[in-house]
């Protein structure tokens, strides 16, 4: 005999990234609006930071689409063919930011060493006022994330690219304050440089987390066998085995194991009971959406064995 019960609380609004779609899309019409902005700038100043950061802002723009895209896709209802429906979009959503920053990345270090190597004139006085135009663009979109990207990963991707904005943009008005102080017309290259160097260890980060989704690992802060000792340790508990727990999306993590009880629990008719008390007891201890169990009689491991050779 085996029992299988399902414990956790359901996302009464969708996904972790959908409480924040307004916020994302007034960022994605901030920063499209910098981005125009550090174009017109870099072309007047002859000023590869501001290029560099209006690339950065462009891959930004197409990464909040993209997380805006993955809302409304997670945000489709289930079907019998997707179980899920399409909250994993979302994981997916901020692998492809982090490709588009890495690539973006790249791109700066190279024209950056061209410009090393071979510098060209800037006007730090249009430099500066693009800089704070940005910094400030950049400044507002970063209150309006802040809260939502320690819930969700798609979030936490338009976070870091607007983080590394941030930088990006103070970067712009040292490098402008260097040229007009010094005439050292390198200053422009090593600000675009910084700006790389930004960017990608964060990148990185989100890319590692994502990829962990993806590949099903054990939730960030879940201890298996923490989990394993408070499954066993529940009146009634023998043992516990196929023990796995996932990452559905950010905020989603699921739970799943075959749990050998007493043959008393199978006499006196509480397998009920026990399902319960574990649903209660990871529930109160653990971050886990949804818990799986199946209740099983001493030996049936063995059987299980033969079923799946």
């Amino acid at each position: 005999m085996s029992g299988g019960h399902d414990h956790g609380h359901t996302h009464g609004g969708g996904t972790a990234a959908s409480a924040q779609k307004g916020r994302l899309m007034a960022v994605l019409a901030v920063t499209l609006t910098i981005m125009l902005a550090e174009v017109v700038g870099g072309v007047l100043a002859h000023s590869l930071v501001l290029l560099a950061d209006a690339a950065h802002m462009t891959a930004d723009a197409a990464g909040v689409g993209l997380s805006l895209l993955a809302v409304y896709w997670a945000g489709r209802p289930k079907t019998s063919r997707r179980t899920f429906g399409y909250e994993r979009a979302e994981i997916l959503a901020a692998v492809l930011n982090a490709v588009l920053l890495l690539v973006l990345a790249v791109f700066i270090l190279v024209e950056a060493v061209r410009r090393l190597v071979d510098p060209g004139p800037s006007s730090p006085g249009v430099m500066v006022v693009f800089g704070v135009v940005a910094l400030l663009g950049n400044g507002t979109s970063l209150l309006l994330l802040t809260r939502g990207q320690g819930e969700s990963l798609n979030v936490r991707g338009a976070y870091l690219e607007v983080l590394s904005d941030l930088f990006g943009a103070g970067a712009v008005i040292v490098a402008a304050g260097v040229i007009y102080l010094t005439g050292w017309q390198r200053a422009d290259p090593v600000a675009s440089l910084f700006i790389a160097v930004l960017i990608i260890p964060r990148t990185l980060r989100l890319l590692k987390q994502a990829v962990a989704v993806l590949l099903e690992a054990t939730p960030e802060g879940v201890d298996l066998d923490d989990v394993r000792r408070h499954i066993c340790e529940t009146p009634g508990v023998l043992s516990c085995h196929d023990l796995h727990a996932w990452t559905i999306t950010s905020g989603n993590a699921v739970l799943s194991a075959h749990v050998v009880v007493d043959d008393s629990v199978w006499a006196d008719g509480t397998a009920p009971e026990v399902l319960d008390r574990l649903g209660e007891c990871l529930t109160g201890h653990f971050d886990l959406e949804h818990s799986t169990f199946q209740l099983e009689r001493q030996g049936h491991a063995d059987h299980e064995a033969v079923l799946h050779s």
